[in-house]
């Protein structure tokens, strides 16, 4: 078997091989260059120590010639990056970098890559997805990647803690990390009272400044001894570990200040859940979940996605699957009025979020208490809301609150004199404008609501 099918957009850069998709199956071939290096990570048990413990993708081998090696790495359904973590996912993401750099030096090889993109979400936690990321280790050597992990992990955590994690966005346009210089002039003056950030941002930025471009700040020291660096490590580790964000957030809390009472909220969750059984639903997202309250009530064996724009909701969530060991909640961050772009290079190096949710190809779409929001406050017609979720939905379970609504009221209030302009809000107009891209499978009034519940299925 010969990989002469394109590099696949997201790993184009790396020298050592790359992912291709092979029809549908997407696998990763390693050239000659790596050959040496992917040898003893396979024989030493390197690879199978990190598979087994789950902090790395595992992968087998599917072919070997003298000019390449293929592997077909363990699927997953589907890739998250980092401006759309919350940062509890941020902070594991960072510690899990930290940790395999860690066992690798025990094992003589390190990470010479050090990027948030080789890290996303899958079974209810972070995982590495680089393969060929790790090399030998050079006794004396300091950590190449070491100013890498300062620009995609400790200095957007560091900014998240004093400017919350909006901070996050910023890594769709500095695909290669924030530069340091940008984060030292972000932090706060107090900042600098921290030993850790100091060093590694602060004083980092300072020297950066002082020498020519072509200066490498993790070259400065010609020698570091393997005592050393794992001294930087422990810093590091022990620094992140107890980062903590104090960001109060308007829907965090949601389901506290709903606004229909426990049998309505009951009912919800019992037609939602006799409605989507029968689909017989292999993969789910709820768009706007918050904390997955829903999408656990469906008790469904699905892979469930749950999306919402407040990170601590989505935090939330994260715990939750963690604490209940959910390997099929994935939970992330996303602003359904500015879905996340394709970016990097040729703007297809991360693919977009329409992109990718094309791709994972949801069984079943929820849109629970969400589209006052997009029209109301977002000023979107409802054959645009349409069309969103028709570009990737084949079911789609949507609820529509009524102009009596508190929370509707509450939105068009906000609206003082230019209320008029949407007197468009309305049970007819909603469903004209989803009937262009959906059939009406089923409409029920939700007990004691002013909410109605839609099964529609596209056209």
């Amino acid at each position: 078997m010969t990989s002469n099918n394109t590099a696949h957009e997201a790993s184009f850069r790396d020298p050592s091989g790359h992912l291709f998709y092979d029809g549908d199956i997407l696998r990763r071939n390693i050239l000659p260059i790596y050959f040496k290096q992917y040898k003893q990570l396979t024989e030493s048990g390197f690879f199978d120590t990190l598979s087994r413990k789950r902090l790395l993708i595992p992968h087998k081998e599917t072919s070997v010639s003298d000019t390449e090696i293929i592997i077909t790495p363990e699927v997953i359904p589907f890739i998250t990056h980092p401006y759309e973590w919350s940062f509890e996912q941020y902070k594991q993401a960072a510690l899990l970098t930290l940790r395999i750099q860690k066992y690798a030096l025990t094992k003589g090889f390190i990470l010479k890559d050090a990027s948030a993109y080789n890290v996303t979400m899958y079974e209810g936690k972070p995982i590495f997805i680089d393969t060929l990321s790790f090399d030998f280790y050079e006794e004396g050597t300091p950590w190449r990647a070491y100013k890498q992990f300062i620009t995609h992990f400790l200095g957007p955590l560091a900014l998240a803690k004093y400017h919350g994690t909006d901070i996050f966005k910023m890594m769709q346009t500095h695909i290669d990390g924030i530069p340091v210089k940008l984060i030292a002039s972000l932090l706060p003056g107090k900042s600098k009272l921290s030993s850790t950030l100091y060093t590694n941002i602060h004083l980092l930025a300072k020297m950066e400044g002082k020498h020519s471009e072509d200066y490498k700040a993790e070259t400065k020291v010609a020698k570091l001894s393997l005592k050393a660096q794992n001294t930087i490590l422990d810093s590091l580790y022990e620094y992140i570990k107890k980062l903590s964000l104090n960001e109060a957030t308007e829907w965090g809390d949601y389901y506290t200040k709903t606004n229909y009472d426990a049998p309505a909220f009951e009912a919800k969750k019992g037609l939602i859940k006799s409605w989507v059984a029968p689909l017989e639903a292999k993969r789910i997202i709820d768009v706007g979940g918050n904390d997955g309250t829903f999408a656990r009530a469906l008790d469904s064996n699905a892979h469930l996605i749950v999306t919402d724009i407040d990170a601590n909701a989505v935090d939330q969530n994260f715990a939750k699957a963690q604490q209940n060991k959910e390997q099929n909640m994935l939970a992330f961050v996303c602003d359904v009025l500015q879905p996340v772009p394709g970016v990097g290079f040729n703007n297809t190096e991360r693919s977009s979020l329409i992109e990718r949710l094309q791709s994972y190809a949801p069984d079943v779409t929820m849109a629970l208490a969400l589209i006052h929001h997009i029209t109301l406050s977002g000023n979107v017609p409802f054959e645009k809301s349409a069309a969103f979720f028709a570009s990737f939905s084949k079911h789609l379970v949507i609820e529509f609150p009524k102009r009596e609504d508190s929370w509707v009221t509450s939105l068009l209030v906000r609206k003082r004199e230019f209320i008029n302009h949407f007197d468009f809000y309305n049970e007819a107009n909603f469903e004209t404008g989803f009937k262009q891209y959906f059939t009406l499978e089923k409409k029920e009034i939700i007990q004691g609501t002013s909410r109605v519940l839609y099964l529609f299925k596209k056209i």
